[in-house]
């Protein structure tokens, strides 16, 4: 009998362990119905762990300059930004969103996965100190791991570790230092003034990742850096949340952005984004400049959401769309998730290694395509699933 195969055999072993965990993934496929609910295997539910804060994926307005721009530019770009991809409606949107944030340059991502990968391989040498938010996304800590430069870590959101571990770097040595706007499991804010503070004193530049920040906070919806009164040398912003849409792109100087279109592989070898997709998140842009209605209602539900949970409910009291209900244990977890499926409420549990091990919750999301009346029903049902278990 010929022995197993060691791939194999690694699979398998690989699989049944997460099962056992009860950290085992399933993809759902789902159809976005109108008013912050899906129809899954043709039930519909009231939808809370998605990311359309602004309930813009549903919008007219952005299905019709997709509509436009699949007109005039067709289905994709044909090829990568440096090649013949890089299209007029590439331009104008790069264009736009420096006019927006504030900044010299834009360059256009496929994903903010990808872009962050691109910047930390492009820009971090073997000799260089990389300090990063102990919570930071895993697409900038697997970026951490396999540049060549030296990774640290400092405690979540701790301006005193990240200032020791400042101090005690090379003057000399290329720092750079990256956290995220808003904490996209937390929900939590990073003290940015103070990170943006201790940065200039030490010579580091400050990277921000506003993935779930930038749409929904600051002045017309401009994020975190500009709710925090602050300019990073990088700025990360996509386009899969507050936006609506798909993508990424990283704002920056001049100077930094010819440095990553010579150097970051991602950028250089990827096909660029469709340019209807462009003409998608531009109209996205405007209707934040012109519909400040959306971040009013989000603030709203917010407020709403905690004031009616008991308040015995382990709520995490943000002041940004992501509700994490804290349960610990991924079993419980899970089961709470279900209580709240049979209610009607599609709610997923977040299980380690997503989250540390101990911090399995519920991440509840809210839209402003949600009703005042969806979030009392969610709360009822949170309220009465807790107390069931």
């Amino acid at each position: 009998m010929p022995a197993a195969n060691p791939l194999a055999t690694r699979i398998r072993a690989a699989l049944a362990a997460r099962d056992a965990q009860g950290l085992y993934r399933h993809r759902q496929a789902i159809q976005r119905l109108d008013g912050g609910q899906i129809l899954v295997d043709g039930t519909p539910y009231h939808h809370f762990c998605g990311n359309d804060y602004l309930g813009l994926a549903e919008s007219s307005r952005l299905t019709e300059a997709w509509k436009r721009g699949l007109r005039r530019f067709g289905a994709g770009s044909g090829a990568s930004p440096l090649v013949t991809g890089h299209h007029q409606a590439h331009q104008q949107l790069e264009q736009t969103l420096c006019q927006w944030l504030g900044f010299e340059r834009a360059l256009l991502f496929s994903s903010g996965f990808a872009a962050n990968q691109a910047v930390i391989h492009a820009l971090m040498q073997k000799s260089d100190l990389l300090l990063q938010d102990r919570l930071n996304h895993a697409s900038l800590q697997e970026a951490g791991h396999l540049c060549p430069a030296t990774q640290a870590r400092f405690g979540h959101n701790d301006c005193d570790d990240l200032e020791r571990r400042l101090v005690r770097a090379d003057p000399e040595q290329a720092k750079l230092v990256i956290t995220e706007g808003v904490f996209s499991m937390d929900g939590d804010r990073a003290p940015l003034a103070d990170i943006a503070t201790l940065c200039k004193q030490h010579q580091a530049w400050l990277m921000v990742d506003d993935a779930h920040g930038c749409g929904v906070l600051g002045q017309q919806g401009r994020g975190s850096c500009d709710a925090a009164g602050i300019q990073p040398d990088l700025l990360l912003v996509t386009f899969g949340k507050a936006f609506g849409c798909a993508g990424a792109a990283l704002l920056c100087r001049h100077e930094v952005a010819e440095y990553l279109t010579q150097f970051a592989r991602h950028l250089i070898y990827s096909t660029a984004l469709p340019p209807a997709q462009a003409c998608a998140i531009g109209e996205a842009i405007d209707v934040l400049k012109q519909e400040p209605w959306r971040q009013q209602r989000l603030a709203q539900w917010q407020q709403l959401l905690q004031a009616t949970l008991d308040p015995d409910i382990p709520l995490c009291h943000t002041d940004t769309p992501i509700q994490p209900l804290m349960v610990s244990d991924s079993q419980r977890a899970l089961a709470l998730s279900e209580a709240l499926r049979r209610k009607g409420f599609w709610v997923s549990a977040i299980r380690p290694p997503t989250v540390p091990a101990g911090k399995a919750r519920l991440r509840i999301t809210l839209s402003a395509a949600h009703s005042e009346q969806q979030v009392r029903q969610l709360a009822a049902a949170i309220n009465e699933a807790w107390h069931e278990q």
